[in-house]
């Protein structure tokens, strides 16, 4: 089997034995989505110091999360389809919130893939051919994009609206990261297959800062619960 049929088996069965029945309890999903949260925050911190560091093995290890971000995902999905369904009637409020989180799990699936694509590129060992400047630049793109995770789980848990303005302060300083960066690669003498590659790393890390900030305006709308 090859590697990659022997991963996509293992999504399988991982979405197979998560699949559960209609919950009644909000605080069951919201579990699931605050781990989805916890996975992706944590994943950023890790895969950026991975890179940094070039530790093949670490980012290894690393690959069991993103199987986990989308084992989670799909048992979100599974959970609100199985109640929509469902002969049990729902509140409007209630019904309300299960639609919100179908918009945000999409963003935190999205943002563990990305999250994937960092941790690749460190097994490359890419970062061995930076400049100091181009690696605190990674870092602090880094450190900013998982801040900006974690404060909108914060905000999730905490039913926080106000969240969204913040986020785009932050992801504004993120972008201007990014600029300052890609103008350093750019400036630096770097293979051509190496600059490409930190071209894509500064990308995804620009974009997690986009989807932390899609996830917050989606809370804006976030009822109580039903």
């Amino acid at each position: 089997m090859t590697v990659l049929g022997s991963v996509s088996g293992e999504q399988s069965r991982l979405h197979q034995t998560t699949l559960v029945e209609p919950t009644s309890d909000i605080d069951a999903l919201d579990g699931h989505v605050i781990r989805l949260f916890t996975l992706v925050g944590d994943g950023i911190a890790g895969a950026t110091t991975s890179f940094l560091a070039s530790a093949r093995q670490a980012a290894a290890l690393l690959v069991a999360e993103e199987e986990e971000v989308d084992a989670v995902f799909h048992t979100v999905e599974d959970l609100i389809r199985a109640e929509v369904v469902s002969d049990t009637p729902s509140s409007e409020a209630r019904l309300a919130r299960l639609l919100v989180i179908l918009q945000i799990v999409p963003e935190l699936e999205r943002s563990g893939d990305l999250v994937d694509h960092i941790r690749w590129r460190a097994r490359q060992g890419l970062a061995r051919s930076l400049t100091p400047t181009s690696r605190e630049l990674v870092d602090r793109m880094g450190q900013r994009a998982a801040a900006m995770w974690r404060a909108a789980a914060s905000a999730y848990l905490q039913g926080d609206r106000s969240m969204a303005e913040r986020l785009r302060r932050w992801d504004d300083e993120l972008d201007d990261l990014h600029v300052t960066l890609t103008v350093e690669l750019a400036t630096t003498e770097l293979p051509v297959a190496t600059a490409i590659e930190m071209g894509l790393v500064a990308r995804f890390l620009e974009r997690l800062g986009d989807h932390a900030v899609n996830v917050a305006r989606r809370l804006e709308t976030l009822p109580g619960d039903g």
